[in-house]
């Protein structure tokens, strides 16, 4: 080997020599200088739902408000919170000796005018009888004109008379009757079957139905329930007719498991259930004062046929607005770009790079989104890094 040759091979070998070692300083200055703890999960894929929240109250899906329609002093009330009813149950009984007073005189006065009637006819008859015998001795001009016409006059007002009695006799067994039904209105019986829920009147009181028809309890049919639920004006742009909804009650998050019933939405009250305060004056161009929340309200029903379900219980209550089954998601705290409309993640390569990625993102609720493109199942992404004061870099699931 010439000389040259000499140099040449050991100018090589001397470069390669160097750039391993750079390389290997290069590597330790990277994990010895550059640490950093990533956290990291990967891609799975899961059920979606995007939701609206509000809080409902349960009340029976049909009741009925059981009132007096007469005054006086109830005697007797036979049922308490909590009996069950069938309808035509006797529920209350009222003092009813005023009522009855008035329908014994209602009767004594129609018998007093049909006897007057069968008098006035009688006299009637004997009008008629007089009447004719006057015609016939006009005829054969036996009589004076001033008595035949006495005669015809009598007549008339005979019958007149009894056209009067007539119609009081109508009108007295008009307020008979209703009198009569005053009279059965002093015991009440039950308009449906079901379940006493609330006693507003208790044996002695004495009601006053003059000016209102005053409550004395309340049956609801308890095997049916509709949730009443306040939700935001900010989201009930979302909710329409129909949309799932689901929702559990306080009582039951102290189970293992809560319990969760479902429904779908019926119906949403065109108005809130109280108009906000009026607004006050404004002061320095702001926001006027006395301005309040708007809630509308959403109905919805559900069977409750074991009876876990109690009037006014409140509902923690989901609104269904979108779902996604088995979606690949992403953890929205791992996505950037959300205000711009632009979602990219990063990703851990299997060399261990760090990729950004462009995302198109579909259902989303307050913590994941699904994601149509950009992700597939089983990739690992970064949610979050941390650096470290000494140490290689570290990755945690």
């Amino acid at each position: 080997m010439t000389l040259m040759q000499r140099l040449r091979s050991g100018a090589t070998g001397r470069l390669v020599s160097v750039g391993a070692g750079a390389l290997v300083i290069g590597l330790i200055w990277w994990l010895k200088h550059d640490p950093l703890e990533l956290e990291l999960a990967p891609v799975l894929r899961a059920d979606i739902e995007a939701t609206v929240t509000a809080i409902g109250t349960l009340q029976p899906r049909r009741y009925v408000d059981v009132g007096a329609q007469v005054s006086g002093q109830i005697v007797h009330l036979h049922v308490q919170p909590g009996s069950q009813v069938a309808r035509g149950d006797l529920l209350v009984e009222i003092d009813p000796s005023v009522q009855r007073a008035t329908v014994d005189a209602g009767r004594a006065a129609l018998a007093g005018l049909r006897a007057q009637l069968a008098e006035q006819q009688a006299q009637q008859q004997l009008a008629r009888q007089q009447n004719a015998r006057q015609q016939e001795l006009a005829q054969a001009d036996a009589t004076k004109a001033e008595d035949v016409q006495i005669a015809e006059a009598n007549l008339a007002a005979a019958s007149a008379r009894i056209d009067n009695l007539k119609a009081q006799i109508d009108q007295t067994q008009a307020t008979l009757k209703a009198d009569e039904a005053r009279l059965g209105y002093t015991r009440i019986f039950a308009p449906m079957a079901g379940t006493v829920v609330a006693v507003e009147a208790r044996e002695g009181q004495t009601l006053n139905a003059t000016y209102q028809t005053p409550n004395i309890l309340r049956i609801a049919d308890l095997s049916g329930m509709t949730v009443w639920t306040e939700v935001s004006e900010a989201d009930i742009g979302q909710v329409k007719p129909g949309l799932p909804a689901y929702f559990t009650t306080l009582g039951g998050h102290s189970e293992a498991r809560p319990r969760r019933w479902e429904s779908r939405i019926r119906q949403i009250l065109p108005a809130p259930p109280a108009a906000p305060a009026a607004a006050g004056t404004q002061s320095g161009g702001g926001q006027p004062q006395g301005m309040k929340a708007v809630n509308y309200t959403v109905l919805f029903d559900v069977d409750n046929p074991d009876g876990a379900l109690m009037p006014q219980m409140t509902a923690q209550v989901a609104i269904v607005t979108a779902r996604a089954p088995a979606a690949i998601n992403v953890p929205l705290a791992a996505v950037d770009g959300l205000a711009e409309d632009k979602p990219t993640v990063r990703v851990l390569q299997n060399k261990g790079g760090i990729e950004t990625r462009p995302l198109t993102l579909g259902v989303r609720n307050r913590h994941v989104a699904e994601v149509r493109s950009g992700l597939a199942e089983g990739e690992k992404l970064i949610l979050g890094e941390k650096p470290l004061a000494t140490g290689p870099r570290r990755f945690t699931w």
